[in-house]
Protein backbone atom coordinates (compact mmCIF):
# COMPACT_ATOMS: atom_id res chain seq x y z
CA UNK A 1 0.00 0.00 0.00
CA UNK A 2 1.53 3.34 -1.56
CA UNK A 3 1.41 6.85 0.83
CA UNK A 4 -1.27 7.65 -1.66
CA UNK A 5 -3.40 4.76 -1.29
CA UNK A 6 -3.29 5.62 2.73
CA UNK A 7 -3.62 8.67 2.63
CA UNK A 8 -1.48 11.04 0.38
CA UNK A 9 0.38 13.41 1.89
CA UNK A 10 1.76 12.30 4.63
CA UNK A 11 1.26 15.41 6.48
CA UNK A 12 -2.09 15.27 6.63
CA UNK A 13 -2.55 11.35 6.97
CA UNK A 14 -1.90 11.45 10.83
CA UNK A 15 -5.36 13.62 11.28
CA UNK A 16 -7.19 12.22 8.21
CA UNK A 17 -6.72 8.75 9.54
CA UNK A 18 -8.28 9.58 12.69
CA UNK A 19 -12.25 9.98 11.55
CA UNK A 20 -14.11 7.45 13.71
CA UNK A 21 -16.51 6.96 10.89
CA UNK A 22 -14.66 4.34 8.74
CA UNK A 23 -11.39 3.27 7.60
CA UNK A 24 -9.68 4.53 4.33
CA UNK A 25 -9.04 0.48 4.08
CA UNK A 26 -12.52 -0.36 3.56
CA UNK A 27 -13.10 -1.43 7.55
CA UNK A 28 -15.31 -0.89 10.15
CA UNK A 29 -14.48 1.33 13.00
CA UNK A 30 -16.11 -1.37 14.98
CA UNK A 31 -13.47 -1.15 18.26
CA UNK A 32 -14.57 1.39 20.69
CA UNK A 33 -11.92 2.22 23.26
CA UNK A 34 -13.22 -0.10 25.74
CA UNK A 35 -12.27 -3.10 23.91
CA UNK A 36 -8.84 -1.51 22.55
CA UNK A 37 -7.62 -1.26 26.24
CA UNK A 38 -8.43 -4.63 27.10
CA UNK A 39 -7.31 -5.79 23.87
CA UNK A 40 -3.64 -4.25 24.75
CA UNK A 41 -4.04 -5.51 28.27
CA UNK A 42 -5.19 -9.28 27.38
CA UNK A 43 -2.02 -8.75 24.72
CA UNK A 44 0.38 -8.77 27.67
CA UNK A 45 -1.70 -11.46 29.54
CA UNK A 46 -1.05 -15.14 27.56
CA UNK A 47 0.18 -18.90 27.52
CA UNK A 48 3.50 -17.43 27.50
CA UNK A 49 3.13 -16.70 31.55
CA UNK A 50 0.52 -19.11 32.79
CA UNK A 51 2.25 -22.47 30.94
CA UNK A 52 5.41 -21.44 29.91
CA UNK A 53 6.48 -20.00 33.28
CA UNK A 54 6.72 -23.32 34.71
CA UNK A 55 9.66 -24.65 32.36
CA UNK A 56 11.20 -21.10 33.16
CA UNK A 57 10.74 -21.64 37.26
CA UNK A 58 12.02 -24.73 36.61
CA UNK A 59 15.64 -22.98 35.08
CA UNK A 60 16.14 -20.05 36.89
CA UNK A 61 13.86 -19.96 40.30
CA UNK A 62 13.24 -16.43 41.63
CA UNK A 63 15.38 -14.85 38.95
CA UNK A 64 12.53 -15.34 36.43
CA UNK A 65 10.82 -12.32 38.04
CA UNK A 66 14.05 -9.77 36.83
CA UNK A 67 14.37 -11.45 33.82
CA UNK A 68 10.61 -10.33 33.54
CA UNK A 69 11.03 -7.18 34.80
CA UNK A 70 14.24 -6.54 32.01
CA UNK A 71 12.23 -7.82 29.24
CA UNK A 72 9.42 -5.92 30.03
CA UNK A 73 11.46 -2.58 29.94
CA UNK A 74 12.92 -3.54 26.54
CA UNK A 75 9.20 -4.15 25.35
CA UNK A 76 7.98 -0.69 26.35
CA UNK A 77 10.79 0.96 24.52
CA UNK A 78 9.19 -1.25 21.43
CA UNK A 79 5.87 -0.20 22.07
CA UNK A 80 6.89 3.59 22.46
CA UNK A 81 8.90 3.50 19.21
CA UNK A 82 5.56 1.60 17.65
CA UNK A 83 3.52 4.20 19.16
CA UNK A 84 5.04 6.92 17.27
CA UNK A 85 5.06 5.74 14.01
CA UNK A 86 0.88 4.42 14.95
CA UNK A 87 0.25 8.04 15.54
CA UNK A 88 2.63 9.39 12.57
CA UNK A 89 0.37 7.02 10.27
CA UNK A 90 -2.32 4.87 11.54
CA UNK A 91 -3.21 1.98 9.63
CA UNK A 92 -4.18 -1.75 9.68
CA UNK A 93 -1.08 -4.14 9.35
CA UNK A 94 1.19 -1.30 10.55
CA UNK A 95 4.57 -3.12 11.12
CA UNK A 96 5.03 -4.04 7.22
CA UNK A 97 3.82 -0.63 6.15
CA UNK A 98 6.49 1.18 8.17
CA UNK A 99 9.28 -1.55 7.28
CA UNK A 100 7.91 -0.80 3.53
CA UNK A 101 8.16 3.15 3.81
CA UNK A 102 11.27 3.43 5.85
CA UNK A 103 13.41 0.17 4.69
CA UNK A 104 11.89 -0.79 0.97
CA UNK A 105 9.36 -3.07 -0.72
CA UNK A 106 11.06 -6.25 -0.01
CA UNK A 107 11.25 -5.79 3.94
CA UNK A 108 7.32 -4.66 3.89
CA UNK A 109 6.81 -7.82 2.09
CA UNK A 110 9.00 -10.18 4.58
CA UNK A 111 8.09 -8.25 7.61
CA UNK A 112 4.09 -8.97 6.96
CA UNK A 113 4.14 -12.46 5.98
CA UNK A 114 6.80 -13.31 8.49
CA UNK A 115 3.95 -11.33 11.60
CA UNK A 116 1.75 -13.20 10.08
CA UNK A 117 3.92 -16.38 10.49
CA UNK A 118 4.26 -15.72 13.86
CA UNK A 119 0.16 -15.48 15.17
CA UNK A 120 0.03 -18.95 13.16
CA UNK A 121 2.36 -20.38 14.71
CA UNK A 122 1.34 -19.03 18.14
CA UNK A 123 -2.10 -19.79 17.76
CA UNK A 124 -0.55 -23.66 17.25
CA UNK A 125 0.79 -23.08 20.88
CA UNK A 126 -2.35 -21.64 22.21
CA UNK A 127 -4.56 -24.42 20.23
CA UNK A 128 -1.82 -27.05 22.56
CA UNK A 129 -2.00 -24.98 25.58
CA UNK A 130 -5.95 -24.98 25.50
CA UNK A 131 -5.53 -29.22 25.00
CA UNK A 132 -3.23 -29.56 27.95
CA UNK A 133 -5.74 -27.43 30.09
CA UNK A 134 -8.75 -29.46 29.33
CA UNK A 135 -7.09 -32.12 30.05
CA UNK A 136 -6.76 -31.61 33.35
CA UNK A 137 -10.77 -32.17 33.46
CA UNK A 138 -10.91 -34.84 30.81
CA UNK A 139 -7.77 -36.82 30.94
CA UNK A 140 -8.80 -39.02 28.70
CA UNK A 141 -9.93 -37.44 25.56
CA UNK A 142 -6.56 -36.59 22.99
CA UNK A 143 -5.07 -33.23 22.57
CA UNK A 144 -5.60 -32.96 19.33
CA UNK A 145 -9.09 -33.61 19.26
CA UNK A 146 -9.72 -30.44 21.86
CA UNK A 147 -7.42 -28.57 19.60
CA UNK A 148 -9.31 -29.19 16.53
CA UNK A 149 -13.16 -28.25 18.36
CA UNK A 150 -11.45 -25.17 19.79
CA UNK A 151 -10.05 -24.29 16.26
CA UNK A 152 -13.56 -24.51 14.49
CA UNK A 153 -15.71 -22.28 17.47
CA UNK A 154 -12.55 -19.45 17.25
CA UNK A 155 -13.02 -19.72 13.36
CA UNK A 156 -16.85 -19.10 13.26
CA UNK A 157 -16.46 -16.66 15.45
CA UNK A 158 -14.23 -14.31 14.10
CA UNK A 159 -16.08 -14.32 10.23
CA UNK A 160 -18.85 -12.62 12.34
CA UNK A 161 -17.75 -8.93 12.03
CA UNK A 162 -14.78 -7.02 14.03
CA UNK A 163 -17.63 -5.90 16.97
CA UNK A 164 -17.85 -9.65 18.01
CA UNK A 165 -14.33 -10.34 17.67
CA UNK A 166 -13.61 -6.85 19.91
CA UNK A 167 -16.29 -7.89 22.48
CA UNK A 168 -15.00 -11.76 22.84
CA UNK A 169 -11.60 -10.14 23.53
CA UNK A 170 -13.31 -7.95 26.09
CA UNK A 171 -14.39 -10.42 28.07
CA UNK A 172 -11.41 -12.77 27.80
CA UNK A 173 -9.46 -10.32 28.75
CA UNK A 174 -11.47 -9.39 31.29
CA UNK A 175 -11.79 -12.58 32.96
CA UNK A 176 -7.52 -12.82 32.85
CA UNK A 177 -7.54 -9.20 34.55
CA UNK A 178 -10.02 -10.54 37.30
CA UNK A 179 -8.30 -13.71 37.86
CA UNK A 180 -5.01 -12.63 38.24
CA UNK A 181 -5.97 -10.31 40.37
CA UNK A 182 -7.46 -12.61 42.74
CA UNK A 183 -4.71 -14.50 42.69
CA UNK A 184 -2.33 -11.60 43.97
CA UNK A 185 -5.07 -10.33 46.54
CA UNK A 186 -5.19 -14.11 47.98
CA UNK A 187 -1.47 -15.04 47.46
CA UNK A 188 -0.63 -12.12 49.67
CA UNK A 189 -3.18 -13.35 52.40
CA UNK A 190 -1.43 -16.07 52.57
CA UNK A 191 2.09 -14.62 53.19
CA UNK A 192 0.31 -11.62 55.72
CA UNK A 193 -2.28 -14.06 57.45
CA UNK A 194 -0.69 -17.78 56.94
CA UNK A 195 -4.25 -19.20 56.66
CA UNK A 196 -4.49 -22.81 54.10
CA UNK A 197 -1.75 -25.34 53.77
CA UNK A 198 0.72 -23.38 52.38
CA UNK A 199 0.32 -20.57 54.98
CA UNK A 200 3.03 -22.55 56.98
CA UNK A 201 6.00 -22.21 54.51
CA UNK A 202 5.02 -18.98 52.49
CA UNK A 203 7.51 -16.70 53.17
CA UNK A 204 8.93 -14.02 51.08
CA UNK A 205 12.57 -15.81 52.33
CA UNK A 206 11.29 -18.45 49.50
CA UNK A 207 12.50 -16.03 47.23
CA UNK A 208 16.41 -16.45 48.37
CA UNK A 209 16.19 -19.19 50.32
CA UNK A 210 16.70 -21.99 48.55
CA UNK A 211 20.33 -21.58 46.81
CA UNK A 212 19.85 -18.01 46.36
CA UNK A 213 17.77 -15.52 44.27
CA UNK A 214 20.30 -17.14 41.09
CA UNK A 215 19.88 -21.08 42.29
CA UNK A 216 21.25 -22.51 38.39
CA UNK A 217 23.52 -19.22 37.73
CA UNK A 218 23.48 -15.86 35.81
CA UNK A 219 23.97 -17.46 32.92
CA UNK A 220 21.03 -19.58 33.25
CA UNK A 221 18.38 -17.20 34.22
CA UNK A 222 20.00 -15.65 31.14
CA UNK A 223 18.48 -18.78 28.80
CA UNK A 224 14.93 -17.69 29.62
CA UNK A 225 14.87 -14.95 27.94
CA UNK A 226 13.60 -16.63 24.85
CA UNK A 227 10.72 -17.92 26.80
CA UNK A 228 10.32 -14.56 28.20
CA UNK A 229 10.31 -13.12 25.10
CA UNK A 230 7.86 -15.25 23.62
CA UNK A 231 5.61 -14.83 27.01
CA UNK A 232 5.61 -10.92 25.85
CA UNK A 233 3.97 -11.57 22.31
CA UNK A 234 1.12 -9.88 21.45
CA UNK A 235 1.44 -6.55 22.94
CA UNK A 236 2.13 -5.07 20.13
CA UNK A 237 -1.41 -6.37 18.70
CA UNK A 238 -3.04 -3.08 19.13
CA UNK A 239 -1.33 -1.70 16.37
CA UNK A 240 -2.84 -3.66 13.93
CA UNK A 241 -5.93 -2.64 15.43
CA UNK A 242 -5.50 0.86 14.00
CA UNK A 243 -7.60 0.02 11.40
CA UNK A 244 -10.48 -0.39 13.00
CA UNK A 245 -10.12 1.56 16.22
CA UNK A 246 -12.86 4.51 16.66
CA UNK A 247 -10.40 6.89 17.58
CA UNK A 248 -6.62 5.86 17.22
CA UNK A 249 -5.22 9.24 18.21
CA UNK A 250 -7.07 9.32 21.66
CA UNK A 251 -6.73 5.27 22.47
CA UNK A 252 -4.10 3.78 21.18
CA UNK A 253 -1.70 6.33 23.65
CA UNK A 254 -3.53 5.40 26.26
CA UNK A 255 -3.64 1.35 25.38
CA UNK A 256 0.72 1.94 25.10
CA UNK A 257 0.95 3.78 28.31
CA UNK A 258 -0.42 1.48 30.61
CA UNK A 259 1.83 -0.86 29.43
CA UNK A 260 4.39 -0.76 32.11
CA UNK A 261 1.93 -0.85 35.23
CA UNK A 262 0.42 -4.07 33.25
CA UNK A 263 3.48 -5.53 33.19
CA UNK A 264 4.47 -4.82 36.43
CA UNK A 265 1.20 -6.09 38.32
CA UNK A 266 0.83 -9.27 36.31
CA UNK A 267 3.95 -10.41 35.50
CA UNK A 268 6.30 -9.24 37.59
CA UNK A 269 3.85 -8.90 40.68
CA UNK A 270 2.14 -12.24 40.02
CA UNK A 271 5.12 -13.82 39.89
CA UNK A 272 7.02 -12.61 42.78
CA UNK A 273 3.94 -13.61 45.00
CA UNK A 274 3.39 -17.21 43.70
CA UNK A 275 7.74 -17.91 44.38
CA UNK A 276 6.82 -16.48 48.14
CA UNK A 277 3.73 -18.66 48.50
CA UNK A 278 4.98 -21.87 47.07
CA UNK A 279 9.06 -22.80 46.70
CA UNK A 280 10.89 -22.65 43.26
CA UNK A 281 11.54 -26.49 43.89
CA UNK A 282 8.07 -27.30 43.37
CA UNK A 283 7.73 -26.27 39.85
CA UNK A 284 7.87 -28.29 37.19
CA UNK A 285 7.50 -27.94 33.07
CA UNK A 286 4.28 -28.54 31.58
CA UNK A 287 2.55 -27.32 34.76
CA UNK A 288 0.94 -24.10 35.15
CA UNK A 289 2.63 -22.34 38.25
CA UNK A 290 -0.55 -20.87 38.93
CA UNK A 291 -2.48 -24.43 38.88
CA UNK A 292 -0.10 -25.91 41.31
CA UNK A 293 0.27 -22.78 43.86
CA UNK A 294 -3.53 -22.65 44.17
CA UNK A 295 -3.22 -26.74 44.47
CA UNK A 296 -0.82 -26.13 47.04
CA UNK A 297 -2.76 -23.29 48.58
CA UNK A 298 -5.61 -26.19 48.81
CA UNK A 299 -8.82 -23.46 48.33
CA UNK A 300 -11.66 -26.01 47.35
CA UNK A 301 -11.80 -25.92 43.55
CA UNK A 302 -9.34 -23.46 43.64
CA UNK A 303 -7.14 -25.23 41.40
CA UNK A 304 -9.67 -25.95 39.05
CA UNK A 305 -11.03 -21.96 38.73
CA UNK A 306 -7.34 -21.31 37.82
CA UNK A 307 -6.96 -23.84 35.04
CA UNK A 308 -10.43 -22.44 33.58
CA UNK A 309 -8.78 -19.08 33.54
CA UNK A 310 -5.47 -20.14 31.42
CA UNK A 311 -7.79 -21.91 29.10
CA UNK A 312 -9.39 -18.72 28.93
CA UNK A 313 -6.15 -16.67 28.29
CA UNK A 314 -5.06 -19.31 25.75
CA UNK A 315 -8.44 -19.38 23.53
CA UNK A 316 -7.93 -15.42 23.99
CA UNK A 317 -4.41 -15.35 22.24
CA UNK A 318 -5.59 -17.75 19.33
CA UNK A 319 -8.37 -15.82 18.62
CA UNK A 320 -6.03 -12.53 18.45
CA UNK A 321 -4.15 -14.40 15.69
CA UNK A 322 -7.08 -14.84 13.39
CA UNK A 323 -7.45 -11.70 13.86
CA UNK A 324 -4.41 -10.20 13.51
CA UNK A 325 -3.28 -13.09 10.11
CA UNK A 326 -6.38 -11.70 8.51
CA UNK A 327 -5.47 -8.26 8.27
CA UNK A 328 -1.77 -9.25 7.77
CA UNK A 329 -2.99 -11.13 4.43
CA UNK A 330 -5.26 -8.15 3.07
CA UNK A 331 -2.58 -5.65 3.59
CA UNK A 332 -0.24 -7.82 1.53
CA UNK A 333 -2.95 -8.42 -0.91
CA UNK A 334 -3.07 -4.74 -1.50
CA UNK A 335 0.25 -3.99 -1.95
CA UNK A 336 0.66 -7.29 -4.92
CA UNK A 337 1.96 -9.32 -1.98
CA UNK A 338 -0.04 -12.19 -1.77
CA UNK A 339 -3.06 -13.26 -3.71
CA UNK A 340 -5.45 -10.62 -4.76
CA UNK A 341 -8.56 -12.77 -3.41
CA UNK A 342 -6.74 -11.82 0.32
CA UNK A 343 -7.84 -8.30 -0.27
CA UNK A 344 -11.63 -8.98 -0.84
CA UNK A 345 -13.83 -7.94 2.77
CA UNK A 346 -17.00 -10.30 3.33
CA UNK A 347 -20.19 -8.37 3.94
CA UNK A 348 -19.53 -8.23 7.48
CA UNK A 349 -16.10 -6.32 6.34
CA UNK A 350 -13.85 -9.03 7.23
CA UNK A 351 -11.27 -10.44 5.61
CA UNK A 352 -12.90 -13.79 5.38
CA UNK A 353 -10.63 -15.44 3.32
CA UNK A 354 -7.79 -14.44 4.57
CA UNK A 355 -8.94 -15.71 8.04
CA UNK A 356 -9.71 -18.95 6.69
CA UNK A 357 -6.83 -19.94 5.18
CA UNK A 358 -5.04 -19.08 8.52
CA UNK A 359 -6.84 -21.14 10.27
CA UNK A 360 -6.22 -23.76 8.07
CA UNK A 361 -2.42 -23.11 8.61
CA UNK A 362 -2.99 -23.04 12.34
CA UNK A 363 -4.44 -26.98 11.51
CA UNK A 364 -0.61 -28.03 11.98
CA UNK A 365 -0.79 -27.54 15.43
CA UNK A 366 -3.74 -30.36 15.25
CA UNK A 367 -1.63 -32.31 14.09
CA UNK A 368 1.51 -31.49 15.56
CA UNK A 369 -0.90 -32.35 19.21
CA UNK A 370 -1.61 -35.56 17.35
CA UNK A 371 2.28 -36.73 16.55
CA UNK A 372 4.00 -34.93 18.82
CA UNK A 373 2.01 -34.35 22.27
CA UNK A 374 4.84 -33.82 24.46
CA UNK A 375 7.16 -31.16 22.43
CA UNK A 376 4.36 -29.28 20.29
CA UNK A 377 4.11 -26.53 22.57
CA UNK A 378 8.43 -25.73 23.06
CA UNK A 379 8.33 -26.05 18.94
CA UNK A 380 6.06 -23.96 18.43
CA UNK A 381 7.12 -21.42 21.10
CA UNK A 382 10.27 -21.29 19.63
CA UNK A 383 9.53 -20.69 16.20
CA UNK A 384 7.01 -18.00 17.38
CA UNK A 385 9.57 -16.43 19.52
CA UNK A 386 11.99 -15.93 16.28
CA UNK A 387 9.48 -14.50 14.22
CA UNK A 388 8.16 -12.51 16.98
CA UNK A 389 11.65 -10.92 17.45
CA UNK A 390 12.27 -9.82 13.62
CA UNK A 391 8.97 -8.39 13.84
CA UNK A 392 9.87 -6.27 16.77
CA UNK A 393 13.13 -5.32 15.04
CA UNK A 394 11.49 -3.85 11.79
CA UNK A 395 9.84 -1.81 14.12
CA UNK A 396 12.52 -0.52 15.90
CA UNK A 397 14.44 -0.05 12.71
CA UNK A 398 12.22 1.85 11.14
CA UNK A 399 11.52 3.92 14.32
CA UNK A 400 15.26 4.87 13.64
CA UNK A 401 14.60 5.75 9.96
CA UNK A 402 11.73 7.87 11.17
CA UNK A 403 13.22 9.64 13.61
CA UNK A 404 16.40 11.04 11.63
CA UNK A 405 13.48 11.69 8.71
CA UNK A 406 11.59 14.20 11.89
CA UNK A 407 15.03 15.87 12.88
CA UNK A 408 16.19 16.32 9.11
CA UNK A 409 12.71 18.03 8.35
CA UNK A 410 11.80 15.63 5.62
CA UNK A 411 9.03 14.35 7.84
CA UNK A 412 5.96 15.57 9.68
CA UNK A 413 6.28 15.04 14.26
CA UNK A 414 3.89 12.35 15.36
CA UNK A 415 1.72 13.50 18.48
CA UNK A 416 3.26 10.67 20.38
CA UNK A 417 6.59 10.79 20.11
CA UNK A 418 8.82 7.76 21.69
CA UNK A 419 10.91 9.26 25.21
CA UNK A 420 14.78 9.50 24.22
CA UNK A 421 13.85 9.75 20.50
CA UNK A 422 15.60 6.59 18.91
CA UNK A 423 18.23 6.45 21.81
CA UNK A 424 16.04 3.56 23.47
CA UNK A 425 14.97 1.83 20.07
CA UNK A 426 18.57 1.49 19.73
CA UNK A 427 19.03 -0.12 23.14
CA UNK A 428 16.26 -2.24 22.24
CA UNK A 429 17.67 -3.69 19.13
CA UNK A 430 20.76 -4.52 21.12
CA UNK A 431 19.22 -6.57 23.55
CA UNK A 432 16.62 -8.45 20.67
CA UNK A 433 19.58 -9.39 18.79
CA UNK A 434 21.36 -10.74 22.22
CA UNK A 435 18.56 -12.76 23.25
CA UNK A 436 19.03 -14.04 19.23
CA UNK A 437 22.08 -15.16 20.15
CA UNK A 438 21.17 -16.94 23.26
CA UNK A 439 18.48 -19.29 20.96
CA UNK A 440 21.71 -19.97 18.81
CA UNK A 441 23.37 -21.27 21.48
CA UNK A 442 20.69 -23.52 23.26
CA UNK A 443 20.89 -26.39 20.89
CA UNK A 444 17.05 -27.27 22.09
CA UNK A 445 15.82 -23.80 20.40
CA UNK A 446 18.32 -23.65 17.48
CA UNK A 447 15.82 -25.76 15.59
CA UNK A 448 13.76 -22.83 15.13
CA UNK A 449 16.35 -20.55 13.23
CA UNK A 450 16.89 -23.33 10.68
CA UNK A 451 12.96 -22.97 10.21
CA UNK A 452 13.46 -18.91 10.01
CA UNK A 453 16.22 -19.69 7.48
CA UNK A 454 13.75 -21.80 5.76
CA UNK A 455 11.21 -19.39 5.82
CA UNK A 456 13.61 -16.77 4.36
CA UNK A 457 14.73 -18.99 1.37
CA UNK A 458 11.03 -19.31 0.23
CA UNK A 459 9.72 -15.54 0.85
CA UNK A 460 13.42 -15.11 -1.25
CA UNK A 461 12.22 -16.85 -4.33
CA UNK A 462 8.99 -15.34 -3.66
CA UNK A 463 9.72 -12.85 -4.19
CA UNK A 464 12.12 -13.02 -7.14
CA UNK A 465 8.94 -14.78 -8.90
CA UNK A 466 6.95 -11.74 -8.07
CA UNK A 467 9.43 -9.06 -9.68
CA UNK A 468 9.40 -11.22 -12.55
CA UNK A 469 5.45 -10.98 -13.16
CA UNK A 470 5.04 -7.59 -11.83
CA UNK A 471 8.71 -5.52 -11.69
CA UNK A 472 5.92 -2.26 -9.99
CA UNK A 473 6.00 -4.48 -6.69
CA UNK A 474 9.69 -3.70 -6.16
CA UNK A 475 9.25 0.31 -6.54
CA UNK A 476 6.09 0.70 -4.23
CA UNK A 477 7.15 2.20 -1.19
Amino acid sequence: MTSAQVGGDPAKTSKESVEPEESEEGYERGLGSRQVQMIAIGGAIGVGLFLGAGANIAKAGPSLIFMYALAGVIVFFIMRALGELLLYRPVSGSFAEYSREFLGPFFGYFTGWTYWLMWVVTGMAELTAAAIYVHYWAPGVPQWVTALVFLVILFGLNLISVKVFGELEFWFSMVKVTALIGMIVIGLGVLTFGFSSAGDTAAVSNLWAFDGFFPKGIGSSLMTLQGVMFAYLAVELVGVTAGESENPEKTLPKAINTLPWRIALFYVGALTVILCVVKWTEFAPGVSPFVEAFARIGIPAGAGIVNFVVLTAALSSCNSGMYSTGRMLRTLADNGEAPRIFSKLSTTKTPAFGIAISVAFMGIGVVLNYVVPEKAFGYVMSVATAAGIWTWLMILISHVIYRRGVVAGRLPASSFPAPGGSKCSWVAIAFLLFVTGLIAYDPDSRVCLYVMAGWAAALGIGWTVMKTRNPQVATRT
